[in-house]
C-alpha cells in the first residue's frame, strides 16, 4: 500500500482548479496523470518582469511591466487590421495592439479610464512605444504580483502558461512535508535544502543560474531520483542473491574441444569475462550477468563456452535472439563448433510449424537437444525443457524483463547471461542494469580490419554512386542504408524503395532490397543472395543494424547519417570490416545539418571504440534518446540528466549498497523514509518484494 502521506500527490490532475476534463487530459499528456507528475515538470526558462519603467523610459526590445490608464479604443476599419488601444502615464503614450480579439473582451478588461498593469515586449513604431498582445493585463493593484520573475514551462497545444502556473501553485498547497531520506552527512556536505524547499525553489527561479542542473535545489531533486533508482536495483539484486541456484561442476572437457577447433586464440577480455561467468556458474546462487561487447568483440563464442558448462553436467542451455535472421546466424556460427564438441544443437523460431515443431518440442522436452537457439518462441507455454540450467539472451534491450522471467521459469535455479552489442555508457549501465553483474569485452579479436570512415555531403551523391559502382566492379560487396525518417515506418519504406529503384536503374539485378515489412522468408532469401555473392549491393533500412555477418562486404554507405544516433551508426558500420579486405564506411549528410549532428559524425570518424562512442552519444544527445529509451526498457528520468549527473549516480549507488547492507528490509527510521522515496518515484514493486513489505 502506498503510504497515506503521499495520497495528495497521487491524486488525479483533474482534482486541481482550472484542469477540468478537457484541459486535464491535455495536461496529463504533457506531464503524466498525477499531481506529483505536474510537480516534476520543472521550468526550462524564465521571463523577468521586474523592469517597471515609465512609458517614456521603456526601451524597444525589452520586456517591461507598465502601469497605465486606458485612454482610447480605436476599432479596426477592416477585419485584417488590428484593434488599437491607447494608454498613457504622466510621461507619454503606449499603444496596445490586438489582432482577431473579440471587442467585448477588450472592453471588459481594458475599459476607458481604468488604471491597469500590462506586461510584454516593447516595440517602437513611429517613435511611439507599443506592445502587441500583452502577456499580462490586469488591474493596477496586481502590479506586485505581475512584476516578478515568471518561470517558463514546456507546454502543449491547448495549455496556456497561466493555466499551468495556476495548477502548479495549487499543487503546492497539497504538497506535504516528507521525512528526510538523505544521509545527513551528505546533505550537510552538499548544502542541499529539504525536499519540499528544493521543489518550491526549482519552480521559482530568480535568475538563469537557478535553471542550471548544478543548482543545489535541482541537484538535490536529481539525487533523490537517482537514489530511488539505485536503491530499487540494489534491493532487486539482493533478493536475486537470496534465491537458491545450482552450483555447476563442469570438467572443462567440452570447452577444451571447442577451443582446439577455433582458428584463433581468445582475447584477454574474453578470458577475463569467461572467468567472471565461471565464478557465477560454479557458485550456489543464480547468475544474472550482463556481457557487454563492442561490435565484433566475440560475445557469441564467450556465451557458447559458458553454455558448455551446463551441457557438460547433463543439463540444457538456451540462446534467445531478437530476430529470426540473428537466430539463424547463431545456428550457422555455432553448428561447426557444436559438432567439434559432440553436442546436439536445435533451432526453434516462429517459422517452425506443424509436425516439425512438434518433433522439436518433443526432443527439447526429452533432453535430446543440448542447446536450443531461438527467438521469443522459446518462452511460449508449450515449450518444455528437460533440464534447463543456463539461458543466454542476446540483444537484451530488445526484450522486456517479463520475457526474461518467462524463460527462467522453465527450470530451477537457472543462470542467466544477457548480452548486448550496443556499448552502453557506464552511467546507463548502472541505471538500467544495476541489478546485474557486468562483464565487458573491450578488445577486438586479432585479424579484425580497421574501417576507414569518411563524411561526404549529400550534394555529392552522384560521385558516391560512381565510386561505389567502381568498387563493385572490382569484386566488392556493399550495404546502402537508407535514412530514418522521424519514426514513420511507412516513410522509411518509401525512402528505401526509392533509393533501391534509383540504384537498380544503374546496376540492374546486382541490387537487393531488405526492410522490416518484408516476410521473414523473403528477407532471408535476399540475405542469402548477398552472402553468397548473387547480389553485390544490399539496400536496407536499419534492419541490418544487428547481427548480420557477411565477411566479404567491405563498403557501408549510410544516407542521411545525421538522422541516426551515434550508437546506431557504430552498429551499422560494424557490418563491414569482418573479413580480410580493407573496409570503408561513407557517412552521407545533409549540408544543412546542425552543429550537434556534425559533432556526432566527427566523433564516429575519430574512433572505432564503441564505448568511447557511447559516452560521446550520451553527452551529445542525453540519455532520453540513447538506445531509444521507450523501446529498450531503460529508465526515463524526469529530474536527473545522466550526461551531467554521472558523479551523483556514483554517490547514489554507493549509498544504496550501504543501505541494503545495513538495513535490507528498510525497517530503521531512515529505512521508513526511504520506503516513501521509493513510492514517490513509483518503485512500488520493489517494496512488495521486501520480506517485511
Amino acid at each position: 500500500m502506498r503510504p497515506s502521506i503521499l495520497f495528495p500527490l497521487f491524486a488525479p490532475l483533474t482534482s486541481l482548479p482550472g484542469l477540468g476534463p478537457r484541459l486535464g487530459k491535455l495536461a496529463e499528456r504533457l506531464t503524466g496523470p498525477h499531481i506529483i507528475d505536474l510537480l516534476w515538470h520543472l521550468p526550462n526558462g524564465l521571463i523577468d518582469r521586474r523592469f517597471a519603467p515609465k512609458v517614456a523610459e521603456a526601451p524597444a526590445g525589452r520586456i517591461a511591466t507598465l502601469t497605465v490608464t486606458v485612454d482610447d479604443h480605436q476599432a479596426p476599419a477592416s477585419p485584417r487590421q488590428p484593434w488599437r488601444i491607447r494608454c498613457r502615464d504622466e510621461t507619454g503614450f503606449l499603444e496596445l495592439v490586438f489582432f482577431h480579439v473579440h471587442p467585448a473582451w477588450l472592453e471588459k478588461h481594458l475599459p476607458l479610464g481604468r488604471s491597469v498593469v500590462v506586461s510584454g515586449r516593447i516595440e517602437l513604431f513611429n517613435d511611439i512605444p507599443k506592445i502587441s498582445h500583452p502577456d499580462y493585463i490586469g488591474p493596477a493593484e496586481d502590479h506586485d504580483f505581475v512584476a516578478t520573475v515568471e518561470p517558463v514551462y514546456p507546454l502543449t497545444t491547448g495549455i496556456t502558461p497561466k493555466v499551468l502556473r495556476k495548477a502548479i501553485a495549487a499543487a503546492f498547497t497539497r504538497t506535504p512535508e516528507l521525512p528526510e531520506w538523505l544521509d545527513p552527512a551528505l546533505k550537510a556536505r552538499e548544502a542541499w535544502p529539504d525536499w519540499r524547499v528544493a521543489l518550491a525553489s526549482a519552480h521559482a527561479p530568480a535568475d538563469e543560474s537557478d535553471l542550471s542542473p548544478e543548482n543545489p535545489a535541482r541537484t538535490r531533486l536529481a539525487y533523490d531520483e537517482l537514489l530511488a533508482n539505485q536503491l530499487a536495483l540494489a534491493l532487486v539484486r539482493a533478493s536475486q542473491r537470496r534465491l537458491p541456484g545450482i552450483a555447476l561442476t563442469p570438467t572443462g572437457m567440452l570447452r577444451a574441444k571447442v577451443l582446439a577447433a577455433l582458428p584463433y586464440h581468445l582475447t584477454a577480455a574474453q578470458n577475463r569475462s569467461l572467468a567472471e561467468i565461471d565464478g557465477d556458474l560454479t557458485a550456489p546462487r543464480r547468475m544474472l550477468r550482463l556481457l557487454q561487447g563492442d561490435v565484433g568483440s566475440g560475445k557469441t563464442i564467450v556465451a557458447f563456452l559458458a553454455m558448455l558448462s551446463a551441457i557438460e553436467t547433463g543439463s540444457q542451455a538456451a540462446l534467445m535472439a531478437p530476430t529470426e535472421i540473428l537466430a539463424r546466424q547463431h545456428v550457422a556460427t555455432l553448428t561447426p563448433l557444436a559438432e567439434a564438441a559432440g553436442i546436439r544443437i536445435g533451432s526453434l523460431t516462429g517459422r517452425d510449424k506443424g509436425k516439425n515443431r512438434e518433433r522439436l518440442c518433443a526432443d527439447i522436452a526429452a533432453g535430446a537437444i543440448d542447446l536450443v537457439i531461438g527467438t521469443h518462441t522459446l518462452f511460449q507455454d508449450d515449450i518444455l525443457f528437460h533440464d534447463l540450467a543456463v539461458v543466454v539472451i542476446d540483444e537484451q534491450h530488445r526484450f522486456g524483463v517479463h520475457q526474461r522471467l518467462a524463460l527462467t521459469a522453465k527450470g530451477k535455479g537457472i543462470d542467466v547471461l544477457v548480452m548486448t552489442a550496443t556499448p552502453i555508457p557506464r552511467t546507463l549501465t548502472l541505471t538500467a542494469y544495476g541489478d546485474m553483474e557486468v562483464s565487458r569485452l573491450d578488445e577486438k579479436p586479432p585479424g579484425r580490419q580497421p574501417i576507414k570512415t569518411a563524411t561526404i555531403a549529400l550534394d555529392r551523391l552522384d560521385e558516391v554512386v560512381d565510386g561505389l559502382i567502381r568498387r563493385l566492379d572490382s569484386g566488392a560487396r556493399a550495404y546502402w542504408v537508407c535514412p530514418l525518417i522521424e519514426e514513420s515506418e511507412t516513410l522509411d519504406l518509401a525512402a528505401v524503395t526509392e533509393r533501391f529503384a534509383a540504384l537498380q536503374q544503374r546496376l540492374g539485378p546486382r541490387v537487393g532490397l531488405v526492410h522490416g515489412r518484408m516476410k521473414a522468408a523473403d528477407k532471408d532469401r535476399v540475405m542469402e543472395q548477398f552472402a553468397n555473392g548473387a547480389i553485390d549491393l544490399l539496400v536496407a533500412t536499419t534492419v541490418i543494424e544487428v547481427g548480420v555477418n557477411v565477411p566479404e562486404a567491405t563498403v557501408m554507405v549510410i544516407e542521411h547519417a545525421e538522422r541516426f544516433g551515434l550508437a546506431q551508426l557504430h552498429q551499422m558500420r560494424g557490418r563491414v570490416g569482418r573479413g580480410q579486405g580493407a573496409s570503408t564506411c561513407l557517412l552521407l549528410y545533409d549540408p544543412k545539418a546542425g552543429a550537434t549532428a556534425r559533432s556526432r559524425l566527427a566523433a564516429l570518424k575519430d574512433t572505432e571504440d564503441g564505448f568511447a562512442i557511447a559516452e560521446a552519444d550520451l553527452r551529445l544527445r542525453g540519455a532520453g534518446e540513447l538506445l531509444g529509451t521507450r523501446q529498450s526498457g531503460l529508465p526515463e528520468f524526469r529530474l536527473a540528466d545522466l550526461s551531467l549527473h554521472g558523479a551523483l549516480l556514483a554517490i547514489a549507488r554507493d549509498d544504496a549498497q550501504l543501505i541494503v547492507h545495513r538495513d535490507p528490509d528498510l525497517e530503521s527510521g531512515r529505512g521508513a523514509a526511504l520506503r516513501i522515496l521509493l513510492y514517490l518515484f513509483e518503485r512500488d514493486t520493489v517494496i512488495r518484494n521486501l520480506r517485511s513489505g
